[in-house]
């Protein structure tokens, strides 16, 4: 199933995705290819996260903050999984 998808996370860009990687490469290097991708897209997310839980600190509200910042660890978690499933991926 293709995947196509435009939006603007507001945070100084937008992305453009395309799931559905070039068929030539086998099913295991399109999987670490994606995983790789959702890496490095919620490693973005947990930094935007931070930064406006600075913002919202600066701003004196304090809950914002600390739930963007378990937010942004929460993320930090999830690029765990996917990391441990690429070298996963990579063993086979």
């Amino acid at each position: 199933m293709t995947h196509h998808h435009d939006h603007d996370h507001h945070h100084d860009h937008d992305h453009h995705h395309n799931h559905d990687i070039k068929s030539t490469l086998s099913f295991d290097e399109k999987m670490i290819k994606l995983l790789e991708h959702w890496i490095k897209h919620n490693d973005d997310h947990a930094r935007t996260y931070r930064d406006w839980g600075q913002k919202a600190k600066d701003k004196g509200l304090l809950e914002t903050a600390s739930l963007l910042e378990e937010a942004a660890e929460m993320t930090d978690r999830i690029s765990k999984k996917f990391e441990a499933a690429a070298v996963s991926a990579k063993k086979t």
